[in-house]
């Protein structure tokens, strides 16, 4: 599958039928956390760069396959919203299904109507605002020069007054940029002048893109969830990885490809699936030249250069 992965565990959204209607590593930001690295497609330009037909007709022979999942998140390796085709390809999955649809969005482009109308189709929209300045958005996300924090956090607030499906905003956490108490306290300002349902607060628990970035302790995110009445994503469960590529190994490149798996998740999948030689698969994975091994956390996360 080339558009279509999974179904994935999505700690806020279940058992998720992704959905990349983007090229690799295209975004307008270059986001100091991102489990992808970083950004080497800059751009705030919105492309058809593939077909609506081609990425329905995956999705249709997925359906075909009566494979279970709770919701289809159009997410894939970049900044979604990018994707000039975004509301056509809605429209067209809500034809085909009654299942709930999510957009994932670093939320930039919120200030163009266009977007902001397209967005509005989907049924949970779950935008990012991890920055509380001009400063803070040069560091954390590192945007394209064409973007100001304050056009960012105006289309945000403008989309979440006009939408009428669940808004959950999420939140980055990082240790020593983000996680004083200086800081929390100016979040609290701008989510006033926000209509969201869900707020979710987050820190890295995958590789990031810099070496230097850490994430918050335990007692931190504590203490931010307690001041900004939020939901910490590391608390959440998720459940199992899924992909219907009858190849063991093939199936774990096509999942990582997109969402980075820790060697104990890669167990778990190959277990789920009654695979005999795990120990010779995780050997090969980390001996691919395609494949980047990060060791994090005490754990080797496995992610597709």
């Amino acid at each position: 599958m080339k558009y279509i992965y999974g179904p994935v565990p999505s700690r806020r959204l279940g058992i998720s039928l992704g959905v990349s209607p983007i090229p690799k590593k295209t975004c307008n930001y270059s986001c100091v956390y991102c489990q992808l690295g970083r950004t080497d497609k800059m751009t705030n330009e919105r492309k058809m760069f593939f077909a609506v037909e081609d990425i329905i007709n995956e999705f249709e022979s997925i359906l075909k396959e009566e494979i279970y999942f709770d919701v289809i998140t159009i997410v894939g390796e970049g900044e979604p919203t990018l994707y000039l085709g975004l509301g056509e390809l809605i429209l067209e999955m809500k034809k085909r299904t009654d299942k709930t649809i999510a957009v994932i969005t670093n939320g930039a482009l919120l200030y163009d109507p266009a977007v902001r109308k397209e967005l509005s189709y989907a049924d949970i929209v779950l935008p990012t605002m991890d920055a509380y300045d001009e400063s803070s958005f040069k560091v954390i996300n590192r945007p394209i020069g064409s973007l100001s924090f304050n056009q960012v956090l105006e289309g945000l607030i403008v989309f979440s007054k006009e939408y009428s499906g669940l808004l959950w905003l999420e939140m980055m956490f990082i240790k020593g940029i983000n996680d004083d108490l200086e800081s929390i306290n100016k979040y609290i300002n701008i989510l006033d002048e926000i209509n969201y349902d869900k707020l979710y607060l987050n820190t890295p628990v995958r590789p990031p893109a810099e070496g230097y970035i850490e994430a918050v302790t335990s007692d931190k995110m504590i203490q931010i969830v307690n001041i900004l009445k939020g939901i910490s994503i590391d608390l959440l469960d998720s459940e199992g990885f899924y992909s219907n590529i009858s190849d063991h190994y093939e199936a774990i490149l096509s999942i990582i490809k997109r969402h980075p798996m820790n060697q104990y998740e890669i167990r778990s999948f190959l277990a789920s699936r009654k695979c005999t030689n795990i120990d010779e698969l995780v050997s090969l994975l980390k001996k691919d030249s395609l494949i980047e091994v990060i060791s994090y956390k005490d754990y080797f996360t496995f992610r597709l250069k």
